[in-house]
């Protein structure tokens, strides 16, 4: 009797609210369908003691959860098939019994694709939205920017003079290395597809130059925009369009691997000109931004800064409705957006 009074007592009284959550309903081969997902509602369980519950705001919608839902082996587990999501989120606190996170608060953190998150806090982190937009905690203050700034800076190491390129220029990521590479004085060249994203990258993020892989020879545009070479090249793509950099690369160049978002929905190929690496003396490395969490908030206040000097621009591509969570997703291989994706939810 004495347990049961116990266990009673660390159970909030019931909260009456229903949430609605992505789970993963199967594991797609090539391109993810409608069938891939299967949204959920159910009501909000009781708080116990030590958890707040979140009410999301903003999901972040990232290539790299394509790598999370196919099973195999990776930096992280795969998502399970009937597990909710996994998303970054932006949320506020609307109740708690932990003493921490207070009511009224914002909180941004890897979690998962649903309405209302119950948390103890764990890989949570408060932020001030009267610093800066919600949504910028998940676009140049969130993990698209830390993936930048830590992979940029720490394996690309690019000095004043040298000539930056990087691809998926107008995405959240490449966006962002390509202004930070300016910053520090670089020749910044973007890849990207389409002419209102090169428009975009050369005229208001002030790119030094940009290839529409979609309509130009990217050989060709290197040979004119990078006519020194290239000293660092950040991937986010992979395929033949890092294979075409390896022929241009300079003797110790460093080559970032951030991402192959070409290769996600079909059996990836590797590079045929890798050998030029060892020609080149070149460096190739791979990276995940969670080795770099523990020194975010440095990567934050830098460019907090550099986003008030307006030296460092946000675009964010806002879709709406967790119901609308395929649609949006796409966007992320079909081209369909400018800078961070991100999905409305409240």
């Amino acid at each position: 009797m004495r347990q049961a009074e116990q266990v009673k007592e660390k159970t909030s009284h019931k909260i009456d609210l229903m949430n609605k959550r992505v789970l993963l309903a199967k594991r797609p081969k090539g391109m993810p369908d409608a069938s891939t997902w299967q949204l959920e509602e159910l009501p909000v369980p009781g708080l116990r003691e030590g958890e707040a519950l979140i009410q999301t705001e903003y999901i972040s919608l990232d290539p790299a959860m394509r790598g999370w839902i196919r099973d195999a082996k990776s930096y992280l587990p795969p998502v399970k098939l009937g597990e909710v999501m996994r998303a970054a989120i932006v949320g506020k606190v609307i109740a708690s019994k932990n003493r921490n996170m207070k009511v009224g608060d914002y909180y941004t953190g890897f979690h998962s694709a649903q309405l209302f998150v119950v948390t103890d806090g764990n890989g949570m982190f408060r932020i001030d939205s009267n610093k800066a937009p919600l949504t910028t905690y998940l676009s140049v203050l969130g993990m698209p920017g830390i993936t930048a700034y830590f992979g940029l800076l720490r394996i690309g190491q690019p000095k004043a003079g040298e000539t930056v390129l990087v691809s998926g220029a107008a995405g959240a990521v490449g966006s962002v290395v390509g202004q930070i590479a300016k910053i520090k004085g670089c020749h910044v060249v973007g890849i990207a597809g389409g002419t209102e994203k090169c428009d975009y990258i050369v005229n208001e993020l002030g790119f030094d130059g940009a290839i529409d892989y979609k309509n130009e020879d990217i050989t060709e545009r290197l040979d004119v925009l990078c006519p020194n070479g290239i000293d660092v090249y950040y991937d986010n793509v992979g395929g033949e369009i890092l294979d075409t950099a390896l022929t241009r690369i300079n003797r110790k160049a460093r080559i970032v691997i951030c991402g192959a978002i070409s290769q996600y929905n079909k059996k990836p190929k590797g590079p045929d000109n890798y050998y030029l690496i060892l020609a080149a003396r070149a460096k190739m490395e791979g990276f995940v931004v969670i080795d770099y969490f523990g020194e975010s908030e440095t990567a934050r206040l830098e460019m907090g800064q550099w986003m008030r000097e307006g030296r460092l621009r946000s675009r964010e591509f806002i879709a709406e409705g967790i119901e609308n969570f395929h649609e949006a997703f796409l966007r992320l291989f079909s081209g369909k957006k400018m800078g961070k994706l991100i999905l409305k939810v409240a």
